[in-house]
């Protein structure tokens, strides 16, 4: 018997979803059909992959609730979610949609949620916490996903599309696959009021620059301008779509970038990174793929002459 849909809330950062995709593999792979609820951008990031439907959210508790409501009138099979963030607001969008939900228990969230989840007493991974509850959460409606194993890396599968734009951008700017390093110099928010960018990627641009190597940058276009100013020597390649931008990391030598989306995006479709710490745990947020090059640590940044030496490496 085909197991019964789930609606997955997804979480609303890039690294974040990135770090989901074992558990959307893991429905695959039990032939569980499924759709999700998202940020806009994901559904370009996601394309590649085989799932029954996408629902935009904005972040915005009633317009959400709205839009999971108007599409489950559209597809009534599905009274089951599964929530990856651990926000209040994300059970409450659920709950009030009409949805029983599995999720952790945390911020008080018991009362929104059907089956509500113990998280381990040891801080894992995110991939690891992630991919647990989906576990548990398949195991509490039946469907038997104890034998899934947690794989070393991450899997997403880019289109036709996504190559292509990346090819068309890179040409544009000049530049030819496999002939330049790509840095990644800009970091959405902070960590515990800590800013998350290695300060040094003007430094460490201009001594490849020096040794002949192209350096270029892809920030999105509200990062672009601060990119600039922290890099003004970089070559600038015009912002992508995500999948396009994944597609651009595999063209690079090497993607340099902070412990950040970038990161995560890289790891996804098994691009060449080097990834730096500073003031995030690599043991919680480090890309999930034993090939990434990761340098510094919680409380210390790497210093520039680390980070040429690795990325001559990849030369």
């Amino acid at each position: 018997m085909r197991p019964e849909p789930i609606l997955i809330r997804l979480p609303n950062w890039v690294g974040d979803v990135c770090m989901s995709l074992p558990v959307l593999d893991m429905l695959q792979r039990l032939n569980v059909p499924f759709s999700v609820c998202a940020r806009g951008w994901a559904k370009d990031l996601l394309s590649g992959l085989t799932m029954e439907g996408f629902v935009p959210m904005s972040g915005r508790l009633l317009e959400d609730v709205f839009e999971v409501r108007e599409w489950r009138k559209k597809h009534p099979n599905y009274r089951h979610g599964l929530l990856l963030p651990d926000s209040l607001s994300s059970a409450l969008c659920f709950r009030l949609a009409g949805l029983q939900s599995a999720g952790w228990r945390d911020d008080g969230r018991s009362l929104l949620l059907k089956w509500p989840l113990n998280k381990a007493p040891d801080p894992e991974h995110a991939v690891q916490s992630g991919f647990a509850l989906a576990q548990q959460a398949l195991q509490s409606w039946g469907i038997n996903a104890s034998a899934q194993v947690l794989p070393e890396r991450l899997q997403l599968p880019l289109t036709k599309q996504h190559t292509q734009s990346a090819h068309d951008h890179l040409s544009a700017a000049g530049l030819k696959a496999g002939d330049f390093v790509l840095i990644a110099p800009t970091a959405t928010g902070t960590h515990r009021g800590q800013a998350k960018v290695w300060s040094q990627f003007d430094a460490f641009t201009r001594i490849l620059q020096n040794n002949g190597v192209r350096v270029a940058m892809c920030p999105p276009k509200s990062e672009q301008a601060g990119a600039l100013r922290s890099v003004p020597t970089a070559d600038l390649i015009e912002p992508l779509r995500l999948g396009g931008f994944c597609a651009l990391t595999r063209l690079a030598k090497v993607v340099v970038c902070n412990d950040s989306g970038v990161a995560h995006l890289c790891a996804a479709v098994g691009s060449k990174q080097i990834t730096l710490f500073g003031v995030t745990n690599p043991a919680r947020t480090r890309p999930w793929t034993p090939d990434s090059v990761n340098l510094g640590q919680l409380g210390q940044w790497p210093t520039v002459g680390e980070v040429v030496a690795r990325t001559q490496q990849f030369f």
